[in-house]
C-alpha cells in the first residue's frame, strides 16, 4: 500500500466513525428543494467526504447523479463536478439546476407562457392535437392518472415550453412542469402519494356508482365530467405559477456559479478517461426496485414525448430492476453464495434480482475502479435491505466484492436514514416481514480507495 492510498484510507476511516445522521441540519443549498425526488441522500453526507478528501478544481464524479446533490455540493466548493445518469428526468434535473438564467427573464417568459397557454386551452383543435400526440399505451396511462381538465392544460403548458427557443430556460420550464405533478402528495395527477412504489389513485367519494377513472376518456367524449375526489385536483396553470414562483426564489438564492458536466450514461460505461477522478460519490438503487424511479417519473417524462412503452424498456435497464432477460449474472465468493443460496431456498426469481443486482455493482465498481487515480476513493452509500425475512448483507458482500476488483476498502460506517425527508414509502415502524420497510431504515457507507 502506497503512502497516498494509506493517508487516504486512514481519512475515511476517522470519517466513518464520526457522526453520519445529520438529524437536525436544515441548512442546505436550496438547489436541493427544486422538485421532489425519491430517497436524496443529505447533501451533508458527500459535502463531508469532498471537504475532506480533495482539494480546489479536483474533478467529483457521480456517475449516477439522481437529484444532483454530490455534484452541487462539490461545485459550491470549487471542484470540477461531473455527473452522469440513465434517468432523462435526473439528467433534466441537475441540468435546470445549474442553469445560468436571470430571475426576472424566468418569471416574465413564465408568467407570458401560461397566459399563451392559458389561450390555447380554449382552441377547439387541442384535444385532437392531445390525441395525435400520444400513442395508444400512453394515452391510456394519461387517462387513468389525469382528469379532463388537467390534461388539457399541461398539453398546453408543454406546448408552450417546446416553444422556448433558450435551452436553459427550457430545462428550467420543464422542471417547473414536472414539479406540479411529481410531489409527495401527488401533485396534480390522480396519484395520492407519488412516494410509493404502486402510486394510489384518488377513489371517488361520490354517493352513487359511478364507473372507474380509467373509462373516463376524452378521446371517448365521455359526458361525464365534475366527479369528487378524496383529493383536490388544483389548476395546472395555477400550480405552475406557484411552483415557478418558488424554484425562481431557490434558483436565486443559490451559491452556485460554475457549470458542471452533466449527461446520459451508464455506470458500465463511464465516459471519463482511466485515472482522470479525484472522489466518487454515489448512491445506487436500492435491489430489486424498493424504490421505482421511473414508475414515478413516467408521470412527467410522457408529457416530454416519451411513450409508455420507451419508458418500460428504459426501467429494465434501471439498476437493481428485476429484468432477468439478457444480463449477466456473475458467481461470488462463499458468503455471497450461501445468502443468495439462502434467498433462493425462499424464493428462487428473488435470488436471481439479487445476483443481478451485486453483478451490477461488481461491473459499476470495476468502471469506477478504471476512472479513479491512484490512491483516490470512491465512496458509496447503500441501504439496508432484508428479502424475504433474510439479511442481504449488502454492505459486507458490497465489501467482498469491491476487495475482489482490487480496492483497499474502510471500515463501514452506518447512518439512521430520516425517513420524513428522504421521500419514502412505508412506515416508521420496523416489520421484520415487510421488505420494503427493512431496506429503508439504515444506510451503510462504504469507502474503496484504488492503490
Amino acid at each position: 500500500m502506497n503512502k497516498l492510498s494509506l493517508n487516504t484510507i486512514n481519512e475515511i476511516n476517522l470519517l466513518m466513525h464520526e457522526d453520519l445522521n445529520f438529524h437536525g441540519m436544515n441548512k442546505v443549498c436550496n438547489l436541493h428543494k427544486i422538485h421532489s425526488f425519491p430517497a436524496k441522500f443529505p447533501p451533508q453526507l458527500p459535502a463531508k467526504f469532498i471537504n475532506r478528501l480533495t482539494l480546489a478544481g479536483e474533478i467529483v464524479l457521480d456517475p449516477m447523479v439522481g437529484s444532483g446533490t454530490t455534484i452541487i455540493e462539490a461545485a459550491i466548493i470549487n471542484r470540477k463536478a461531473i455527473g452522469f445518469d440513465i434517468d432523462p428526468l435526473a439528467i433534466l434535473l441537475v441540468k435546470a439546476k445549474f442553469g445560468m438564467v436571470k430571475i426576472e427573464e424566468l418569471i416574465h417568459c413564465g408568467y407570458s407562457l401560461i397566459e399563451r397557454a392559458q389561450n390555447n386551452a380554449e382552441s377547439k383543435n387541442i384535444s385532437k392535437e392531445l390525441l395525435e400526440n400520444f400513442d395508444k399505451k400512453t394515452r391510456d396511462f394519461i387517462n387513468y392518472w389525469f382528469l379532463d381538465k388537467t390534461k388539457i392544460e399541461l398539453f398546453a403548458i408543454v406546448k408552450e415550453i417546446n416553444k422556448i427557443s433558450n435551452p436553459e430556460l427550457k430545462d428550467i420550464f420543464k422542471v417547473v412542469f414536472s414539479s406540479t405533478i411529481i410531489a409527495k402528495t401527488g401533485g396534480v395527477s390522480l396519484a395520492l402519494d407519488l412516494a410509493h412504489s404502486r402510486p394510489h389513485r384518488a377513489k371517488t367519494i361520490a354517493k352513487t356508482e359511478i364507473p372507474e377513472i380509467s373509462l373516463i376518456n376524452i378521446f371517448d367524449n365521455s359526458d361525464i365530467r365534475d366527479i369528487l375526489y378524496d383529493k383536490k385536483i388544483k389548476s395546472a396553470f395555477t400550480e405552475f405559477k406557484t411552483k415557478l414562483n418558488q424554484i425562481s426564489k431557490l434558483i436565486n438564492s443559490s451559491p452556485i456559479a460554475s457549470k458542471a458536466i452533466v449527461g446520459l450514461a451508464n455506470t458500465n460505461s463511464i465516459p471519463l478517461s482511466d485515472n482522470s477522478v479525484d472522489l466518487i460519490v454515489t448512491s445506487p438503487p436500492y435491489p430489486s426496485n424498493a424504490i421505482d424511479y421511473m414508475r414515478v417519473h413516467k408521470f412527467s417524462l410522457v408529457w416530454f414525448n416519451y411513450m409508455i412503452d420507451e419508458l418500460s424498456t428504459l426501467r429494465k435497464e434501471f439498476y437493481g430492476g428485476e429484468n432477468l432477460k439478457d444480463v449477466k449474472l456473475y458467481t461470488f465468493s462463499d458468503r455471497i453464495e450461501a445468502i443468495l443460496n439462502n434467498i433462493s431456498l425462499a424464493d428462487k426469481n428473488k435470488s436471481l434480482v439479487i445476483r443481478r443486482y451485486y453483478s451490477e455493482m461488481l461491473d459499476m465498481l470495476k468502471e469506477m475502479f478504471r476512472v479513479l487515480k491512484p490512491g483516490k476513493a470512491t465512496i458509496i452509500v447503500v441501504g439496508s435491505s432484508v428479502i424475504k425475512g433474510i439479511d442481504t448483507e449488502i454492505q459486507l458482500c458490497l465489501k467482498e466484492i469491491g476487495q475482489s476488483i482490487g480496492f483497499l476498502v474502510s471500515d463501514i460506517g452506518i447512518r439512521q436514514i430520516e425517513r420524513n425527508r428522504r421521500m419514502l414509502p412505508a412506515s416508521h415502524m420496523i416489520n421484520k416481514f415487510s421488505m420494503i420497510q427493512n431496506r429503508m431504515h439504515y444506510e451503510y457507507i462504504l469507502g474503496f480507495v484504488k492503490p
